[in-house]
């Protein structure tokens, strides 16, 4: 569950098989006056567009009971709760949930159209913040595609250890401090500092130092982590190496951080 903040008003959006959801519960505090779902559901414009958006996305609609329903539309005594139209015509623009996070969502096409009815305004600033969620979405989603393709090419440099640097028959103690230096290579070379060092002048903070790197750091100690993969397979000395992935890492930073700084993920 995400929120977003609405003229002072915090609204929870929610996946839904996937798609976005928006809780019109919450909306519905920025309307002046005693106003419920049940108003606005019952409303003629409202149904026919619910019905044309059910007719677009969802084949299982049973569109006999909703013409029932919308035949009594404008009838004084007509009222419908969101319940009773999701009972009634298996209807999937509108989810009525019980619990913690209980309310009335709609998908994103429904809940826009559900802002008009409060106001204008309010639609304008709804649709702003819901883009800017899905703007951060999309940058934590490519952040985390590559922290995996780090970890995955940490492996090809991890086989690279075992075949070309660890001797027969040590200790696990001894396995873990060959991997731990070379992987205090990669560090070095990208942060300048270890991992130890990092974690002694980061005590508040979980996780370790390429957690909180950037993508274009990440990019950056992907290839690194190849690169180091073939020069032990190539025999180079450690310190050498430390030395030649050092001056990579500042050629590749400089050139990925020419670009578009806009990547950087806010730590």
């Amino acid at each position: 569950m995400a929120k977003i903040l609405v003229q002072n008003t915090e609204v929870s959006v929610v996946k839904v098989n996937g798609e976005d959801y928006i809780c019109l519960t919450d909306m519905l505090r920025a309307k002046d006056g005693d106003f419920f779902i049940t108003d606005w559901l019952r409303n003629r414009n409202t149904l026919e567009f619910l019905g044309i958006w059910e007719k677009v996305y969802n084949p299982n609609f049973n569109y006999g009971e909703f013409a029932i329903i919308r035949n009594q539309a404008g009838l004084n005594s007509f009222k419908i709760s969101v319940k009773e139209f999701v009972a009634q015509t298996n209807a999937i623009s509108l989810q009525a949930k019980a619990g913690r996070y209980g309310g009335t969502y709609a998908h994103k096409d429904i809940a826009f159209e559900f802002a008009m009815w409060i106001s204008p305004e309010f639609k304008v600033y709804i649709v702003k913040e819901f883009q800017r969620l899905k703007a951060e979405e999309q940058k934590l989603l490519g952040w985390s595609a590559k922290r995996e393709l780090s970890k995955i090419n940490y492996r090809i440099h991890t086989d690279a250890i075992k075949t070309h640097l660890l001797p027969a028959e040590i200790t696990c103690e001894q396995t873990s401090r060959v991997y731990a230096d070379e992987a205090d290579v990669l560090n070095v070379a990208m942060f300048g500092k270890t991992a130890r060092q990092w974690r002694e002048e980061n005590p508040g903070l979980k996780g370790n130092i390429r957690d909180y790197a950037t993508i274009n750091e990440l990019i950056c100690l992907s290839n690194m982590e190849n690169l180091n993969a073939v020069f032990i397979e190539q025999g180079m000395p450690q310190g050498e190496r430390l030395i030649k992935l050092n001056q990579i890492a500042i050629h590749q930073m400089g050139i990925l951080e020419s670009g578009d700084n806009d990547r950087k993920l806010l730590k």
